[in-house]
């Protein structure tokens, strides 16, 4: 047999892979994909129902992905663990950036399509997520109503009110930068985390001089990655403003919000708006 027959030939067969299982196989112990994979229940029969309901459910699970890695990354930075602290912002970029990208089977949804289904879901809305809500209380934009929303659920509103109530991932990043020396003034570290953080001319001055000193600094890094997830979140809300305005356009959304009028309003909010000020101050 030659070398190239030889390469085609059918590996050997290994009998651990194909004895069977007693019970579930230790794949679906450790994934629950038989879980996962019945979460979808289709209420039409729109061929694009099922498109709809797994993008959702995907997005879902990457929301949580990174709320987990910013929380990491906030107890690292209160712990003084920079390098930490950037892994874990650096696994979140790569979490948001396949979050962006899970737009794509519903990104071009027309009219006709999404009317297909969209009575189905009734009053639903992804204004409604709670992990999401998470993601912008991290950020530090924080806001009574959206906790409030929630009060039904008694398990759902406990942990968005720890995290409403707990610094936001900012608050620890500059709580940080002033351990490590710099000029972050006191109202803003001592201030009530328990709302939203507002821009301070005295934080910007504090990532100018990090962006004025050395490329190699490894505070111009905690920087950059900040700045990298704020560019994400900014795209990703574009992105959701951009599949709303092709499926429906102006139409009120579902949950009785004014749609696409209030999803442009939220995609024009900067995300740590010092960083980007700082830049065009170097």
């Amino acid at each position: 047999m030659n070398n190239s027959t030889s390469a085609l030939a059918e590996p050997a067969a290994d009998d651990a892979l194909t004895r069977p299982f007693h019970g579930p196989s230790p794949y679906d112990e450790y994934v629950h994909a038989s879980v996962l994979n019945s979460l979808q229940q289709p209420l039409t029969e729109a061929a694009d129902e099922m498109g709809f309901l797994v993008t959702t459910q995907v997005q879902e699970l990457w929301f949580t992905l990174i709320v987990h890695e910013w929380r990491s990354a906030g107890r690292a930075l209160a712990g003084d663990d920079l390098d930490e602290a950037l892994a874990a912002l650096t696994r979140s970029r790569r979490a948001h950036t396949a979050l962006n990208a899970s737009w794509q089977p519903i990104a071009e949804l027309t009219p006709g399509q999404f009317n297909g289904f969209r009575a189905a879901f009734g009053k639903a809305s992804g204004f409604q997520s709670a992990m999401y809500r998470h993601m912008e209380f991290l950020l530090g934009d924080k806001d009574t109503r959206m906790l409030d929303l929630h009060r039904g659920d008694p398990v759902v509103h406990d942990a968005l009110n720890e995290t409403y109530h707990a610094p936001s991932l900012y608050d620890e990043v500059l709580r940080f930068l002033h351990r490590r020396g710099l000029p972050v003034p006191e109202h803003v570290r001592n201030r009530d985390v328990a709302g939203p953080y507002v821009p301070d001319p005295g934080v910007v001055e504090v990532w100018r001089q990090i962006y004025a000193g050395s490329p190699f600094h490894p505070l111009l890094g905690l920087g950059e990655a900040l700045t990298g997830i704020a560019e994400l979140v900014a795209r990703w809300r574009f992105d959701h403003v951009m599949v709303v305005r092709r499926a429906m356009g102006a139409k009120p959304g579902s949950a009785g919000s004014a749609g696409l009028a209030w999803l442009e309003k939220r995609a024009a909010r900067p995300v740590f708006p010092e960083l980007w000020e700082a830049r065009g101050a170097v």
